[in-house]
């Protein structure tokens, strides 16, 4: 576990703080926007990316010192990525860009207050135009960016796991061989001294 692989997993660590802090921030404004307009219930596929996103911060404040269980705890990296690139696929599958049928008929109203205007049925694409299109890509790229930090953070572990399990090993062979040269050199017992030795006595 060198200087290189401590820094470097600092970084990962940061990064998936960062990407993750503003998906959730970007969420809960939208949330918070979404219940001043209307009683309906939340998209699950949002509050999943908000769930994850929340996991995922908690997870990376407590694996951010570069100590031996931070790299021990890779499998956590592996879960975490495996959960935040599915979040990814989830909201970009409803929509990847800020065209869609979905987005102005549910982000794009929200996140404009348009529901101050006139019902959503009757508002086109036009009049909501790209309201919040921008904070919908940044949690697409952040969301993508936090998931790829988690993948490199699995690998980084995996890496850094197996060196010191092969550093263990060496040691404890190593030691077990000191043990038998050592038991080799060792004086004999008087009782059990050779005959010409005893005789010399």
């Amino acid at each position: 576990m060198g200087t290189g692989s401590k820094i470097l997993s600092v970084i990962l660590r940061a990064g998936e703080l960062c990407s993750f802090s503003i998906v959730i921030g970007l969420l809960g404004r939208f949330f918070y926007l979404f219940h001043l307009g209307t009683d309906e219930s939340l998209n699950g596929r949002l509050i999943y990316a908000e769930v994850i996103a929340g996991l995922s911060i908690v997870a990376s404040i407590l694996l951010m010192p570069p100590l031996k269980y931070s790299f021990c705890a890779w499998p956590v990296d592996v879960v975490l990525f495996i959960c935040s690139i599915v979040a990814f696929g989830l909201l970009a599958d409803l929509s990847s860009g800020c065209s869609s049928h979905w987005y102005w008929n549910y982000w794009g109203y929200y996140w404009g207050r348009f529901w101050t205007v006139a019902p959503r049925a009757t508002i086109g694409f036009n009049t909501i135009a790209y309201a919040g299109c921008g904070s919908w890509r940044s949690i697409l790229s952040f969301l993508f960016m936090g998931s790829m930090a988690w993948f490199l953070s699995a690998i980084l572990g995996i890496f850094v796991f197996i060196d010191i399990y092969e550093g263990r090993e060496t040691h404890r062979s190593n030691a077990i061989k000191e043990k038998i040269m050592h038991k080799h050199h060792l004086p004999a017992d008087k009782n059990h001294l050779p005959a010409d030795t005893e005789a010399q006595q």
